[in-house]
């Protein structure tokens, strides 16, 4: 399996600096500032990518958990709030799903969206943070 890099870069104090991310793969490359993290500034942060790993792998995985017993999901769509709380320190994070899988009943879509959510493997890196699942079958 391949080692993924990203890289962060901060220049200056904590409230006046000011700090680039990019991902090795060039897919993005983004500023982030303190207002941008603690407030509501311009540029990404820390959570927001989190976020998105998240949502990709918990995604990635439902469909794979799907295909293996045969069902061939048309769409899933994720998103996840990072709770970004005094501390500071990530609380919690909420994963809203929506899944269109043909021929899968909600009972049953339910089983491997919670097997999603334990399993994924950013899941099981933030394994110390409170994850709340709401999954829909459309």
């Amino acid at each position: 399996m391949p080692v993924r890099k990203a890289e962060a870069i901060w220049k200056g104090t904590l409230k006046e600096g000011s700090g680039v991310v990019k991902l090795d793969s060039g897919a993005m490359e983004g500023p982030f500032t303190y207002a941008s993290r603690f407030e509501e500034g311009q540029g990404t942060n820390p959570e927001e990518l989190i976020g998105a790993a998240h949502a990709g792998c918990f995604s990635m995985f439902l469909s794979a958990l799907l295909s293996k017993d045969g069902y061939t999901p048309e769409r899933i769509e994720t998103t996840a709030r990072v709770y970004l709380e005094a501390g500071p320190t990530i609380a919690k994070i909420e994963l809203n799903t929506q899944a269109s899988v043909p021929g899968l009943d909600a009972e049953k879509f339910q089983e491997y969206a919670a097997a999603a959510k334990a399993n994924c493997p950013v899941s099981k890196a933030l394994a110390s943070v409170e994850i709340h699942l709401n999954a829909t079958l459309v």
